[in-house]
Parts: structure tokens; C-alpha cells; sequence
């Protein structure tokens, strides 16, 4: 059994280091054969395309693979429609949305655009000031703050 795990590990190593040593080659040899062509820019080395992977990896993140929205996978969890628990809330917004009067869609249309009128978010990211907006006075200049006494 031992013997077992120890094969699994090395080859996982040796397929590591096999595909680290494709994909740095690669992205050396197309940088090198397009972008001082295109762009007049430096070559690089393949110590250079590895650290270009890595930063690669690190800007747009390591939630890996070929999967995920792009590829028909979906959101968190594939499926057309994101993570299997949103069926729940989905189906439960739907039937209380078509149990709801024309009035009482109405009011909660106003009451979301009221909510979300600044951004996302309960601080409302996305909004232009953080808190609440100074008051303006009468000369149309904001008031000014007031000391508390202690």
C-alpha cells in the first residue's frame, strides 16, 4: 500500500514539473516570437515566462482550470445557474414574487431602488461619500462641524 502512495506522489511530482517546464517554454517561446516582432519589446528568458506565470496567476487568481463561468460551468459550483443552494432562494423569491399583488410588487421595486440607489453593499460600496452627508445651510455651504462637550 505504501508502495502504492509513494508512485502517486512522485509521479504527481514529475507531472508537475513536466507541465511547469511546458508551460514556461511555451510562454517564453511565444513572447519571444511575438512581441519583439509586434511590439519592439525585450525577449525574456525562461526564468523570466515562469515569474510571468506566477504574477499571471496571482493578478487573475488561482481558482483553477479550464472550468468555471466561461466554459458553461457556471458560477460557484457549475450548473447553468451558479451553486445548487441558489435554487432554493431562487424558487423562493419566485413563488413569493408571483403570491404578491401588482401594489405590493410596486412597493418592493421602490423599496430595492431605495436600498441600492448608491452602490452595493450595506456600507454602499460604489458610493461617493462613506456615512451620512453633512447638512447644507441656508448659504448653500456645508455645515460645520460642531464640538461636544465632554
Amino acid at each position: 500500500m505504501k508502495l502504492f502512495w509513494i508512485k502517486r506522489v512522485v509521479g504527481g511530482l514529475l507531472f508537475a514539473v513536466i507541465f511547469v517546464t511546458a508551460a514556461g517554454w511555451a510562454v517564453s517561446s511565444l513572447w519571444n516570437w511575438l512581441v519583439p516582432v509586434l511590439f519592439a519589446g525585450p525577449t525574456i528568458t525562461f526564468v523570466q515566462a515562469l515569474g510571468l506565470l506566477l504574477l499571471s496567476r496571482i493578478l487573475v487568481g488561482f481558482r483553477g482550470g479550464w472550468g468555471g463561468r466561461r466554459w458553461g460551468g457556471g458560477g460557484w459550483g457549475g450548473g447553468p445557474y451558479g451553486h445548487p443552494r441558489h435554487a432554493y432562494w431562487r424558487e423562493k423569491m419566485s413563488n413569493r414574487w408571483q403570491n404578491m399583488t401588482p401594489e405590493e410588487r410596486q412597493q418592493f421595486k421602490q423599496q430595492m431602488k431605495e436600498q441600492w440607489k448608491g452602490g452595493c453593499g450595506p456600507r454602499g460600496f460604489g458610493r461617493q461619500h462613506w456615512g451620512p452627508q453633512p447638512q447644507e445651510t441656508e448659504s448653500g455651504h456645508p455645515a460645520e462641524p460642531t464640538a461636544t462637550k465632554s
